[in-house]
């Protein structure tokens, strides 16, 4: 292995790192190390939310205060590099436990983690965390339930986070609506912006 290979690979590693330690840090509410994965001038996207990452960490914590539960679970990675840049995609879930027409329920979202990544002074830290949202579904916790839903309000979100949307909407949450998919214009559009990003 050259030694340009290697330092690709700990690179890799380094990214992979803070993916995990994002999600980690974040579902556990360790707030001044959370801090440490982002830089700065870091942005994250999500459907409830849209602003700098020190916003989410305060939106996220006045919802734990009232009992917001979302939690994430990841699986694999591919890191794409160029030099002090890089974007990495994560398959992730996203699973809010909350009340769906008084029910309680696990809405369970799969999809992607986008990042933005950017190495300063020898540290990778996200830049930009766009979630990729590809397909979901409802858990009521007791199974016997029959769950009635509001078919025009859940039909009026997108596809791919439309029962995460449903509850977020019935929890008081305002959601964006033009979040990227599995397909369509906003994926490849934002498919695009990473490859922008990478070849600065």
């Amino acid at each position: 292995m050259s030694s340009t290979q290697l330092d690709e690979l700990i690179d890799k590693q380094l990214i992979r790192d803070v993916v995990e330690n994002w999600v980690v840090w974040r579902d556990s509410g360790q707030w001044d190390k959370f801090r440490t994965v982002w830089h700065s001038d870091g942005v994250m996207m999500a459907t409830w939310f849209q602003g700098s990452f020190e916003e989410f960490i305060r939106v996220t914590i006045e919802g734990w205060n009232k009992g917001v539960s979302i939690l994430h679970f990841l699986g694999g990675t591919s890191v794409e590099l160029n030099k002090h840049r890089a974007i990495s995609q994560t398959k992730m879930t996203i699973t809010q436990r909350g009340l769906v027409d008084g029910a309680m329920c696990d809405v369970v979202c799969t999809g992607r983690f986008y990042d933005f990544m950017e190495k300063r002074n020898g540290i990778w830290g996200v830049v930009l965390r766009q979630p990729i949202y590809e397909k979901d579904r409802i858990n009521p916790l007791d199974p016997s339930i029959s769950l009635q839903l509001d078919q025009e309000l859940l039909n009026s979100f997108p596809e791919g986070y439309r029962h995460l949307a449903y509850i977020q909407t019935k929890l008081g949450f305002q959601v964006k609506e033009d979040m990227p998919q599995l397909k369509g214009s906003a994926v490849e559009l934002l498919y695009q912006k990473g490859k922008d990003w990478l070849n600065v």
